[in-house]
């Protein structure tokens, strides 16, 4: 009879259930020390306060300006429109768009032939009446002036006949040869000559003064009259050409030659671009810091570098509707590049002070009270909160007036929500030439650095 042996497994001969029980075991024993591991580590974190990471900055003593940025529009220095004071057919144009021209030059002529031939013909008139006033002023008296004088003389005569035959008389009647009768009569003859002597000389003195006067006033009215109707033809001549107010460029010149040009209605436009002003409104605390003089510059679409100029008007009054200040920045402009109506960026110089203190604005809050704060770090490594005043800020930066010493650091990154006396890590920012390798190795490392301090 054959006999089956059956096969043992290998250690077959260790008690059934030995595995289990030293696993069990070997389990218990890690799960013990996790648990020692876990209660040490958080022993240890409580004990040591935790460090906010936060960027510091110096605070630098250095010139600040006061800049104000604002949008305005180019105009030009000066501007005539030039209008007709007549109404005429255009006769003809000496410049057109773009023609360079100078104050007094002759632009244009209207139809002026009717106007011509009407100074003419007044030209005619004041130099007749000029010849008759010239005639009057040297002529004789008038005939009642020559009747008076006649008068007089004559006067003169009978009373120089008359005293001679009373001389003749009166010594006849010394001598006894003539009564005394004729005598008085001619004494009498002799008054009664004289009285009409006087009054035809005084006749003639009250027409030489009065009707000689009367005359050459009548003449030299005539003369005034004949002058004024000539020169007021002339002016109305010199209306047919329009001439430049000022040194300009023209701009506009709406007509054609034949076309109408109404009295009123622009007939060129004159600009003078040797300037250009930029008109802006700003904010009245703005306008308050700035004065003529003030430097300033304008930056033009199209243009690379910034144009520079100075402040010329700074308005006293407000304007109504947008309670705004006007404000005009002057720049020369010889080559004619900026041109009226452009819009452009201005950059106004209000203040500048030297050896201010400034601090990035990014460190500057507010604390819950309102008061305007920056936090210092301290030599102990913490955060402290202080209270400063403020001076002229210019984009990033701002000047500090009271609070603070050149000596000190002000946190510039992580400042907001910090508490007073709070400990801080600071981080060392990279420069910037060393761009975005340095932050992407940075970037890398924080999370093995984590994890190590877990």
């Amino acid at each position: 009879m054959k006999r089956t042996e059956t096969a043992r497994p290998p250690n077959s001969d260790r008690k059934p259930g030995s595995l289990p029980r030293r696993m069990l075991a070997i389990a218990g024993v890690a799960a013990v020390a996790g648990v020692l591991i876990t209660v040490g580590c958080s022993s240890d974190k409580g004990d040591q306060e935790p460090a906010v990471s936060v960027q510091v900055a110096a605070v630098e003593k250095t010139t600040i300006q006061q800049t104000i940025h604002t949008q305005a529009i180019l105009f030009p220095r000066q501007q005539a429109a030039i209008v007709p004071k007549i109404s005429a057919p255009v006769k003809k144009f000496l410049v057109k768009r773009g023609s360079p021209v100078r104050q007094g030059q002759l632009l244009a002529v209207l139809e002026n032939r009717d106007l011509s031939a009407a100074a003419q013909e007044n030209k005619g008139s004041y130099e007749q009446a000029q010849a008759s006033y010239e005639t009057t002023t040297a002529a004789g008296l008038p005939e009642e002036i020559r009747k008076a004088e006649a008068d007089a003389q004559q006067a003169q005569q009978v009373l120089d006949a008359q005293e001679k035959v009373f001389q003749s008389r009166q010594l006849l009647f010394e001598q006894g040869a003539l009564p005394r009768k004729e005598l008085d009569q001619s004494r009498v003859d002799v008054t009664q000559a004289r009285n009409q002597s006087a009054i035809t000389k005084k006749h003639l003195d009250a027409l030489m003064a009065i009707g000689r006067q009367q005359e050459l006033k009548s003449a030299a009215g005539q003369l005034e009259s004949a002058k004024g109707k000539y020169l007021g033809a002339e002016a109305q001549l010199s209306y047919s050409e329009v001439r430049s107010p000022m040194d300009g460029v023209i701009t506009d010149r709406p007509l054609y030659p034949g076309e109408m040009a109404a009295a009123g209605t622009p007939l060129l436009t004159v600009m003078d671009l040797s300037s250009v002003i930029a008109k802006a409104h700003i904010p009245q605390n703005d306008a308050a810091a700035l004065k003529g003089g003030d430097k300033g510059t304008m930056t033009v679409p199209g243009i690379e570098n910034p144009i520079e100029g100075k402040v010329t008007v700074v308005s006293p009054a407000l304007d109504p509707n947008s309670t705004t200040v006007e404000v005009w920045l002057e720049a020369k402009n010889p080559k004619h590049a900026l041109k009226p109506g452009t819009s452009v960026q201005l950059s106004l110089t209000a203040q500048t002070v030297k050896d201010a203190l400034v601090v990035p604005a990014s460190s500057v809050i507010t604390a819950p009270d309102g008061a305007t704060v920056v936090m210092l770090a301290g030599s102990d490594g913490r955060a402290h909160q202080k209270t400063v005043k403020l001076g002229i800020r210019n984009g990033d930066d701002v000047q500090i007036l009271e609070g603070v010493t050149a000596s000190d650091k002000v946190v510039s990154a992580g400042a907001y929500g910090l508490p007073d006396k709070t400990k801080i890590k600071i981080e060392v920012t990279e420069a910037p030439a060393e761009g975005s390798s340095e932050r992407s190795k940075e970037g890398s490392k924080a999370p093995s650095e984590g994890s190590s301090e877990k």
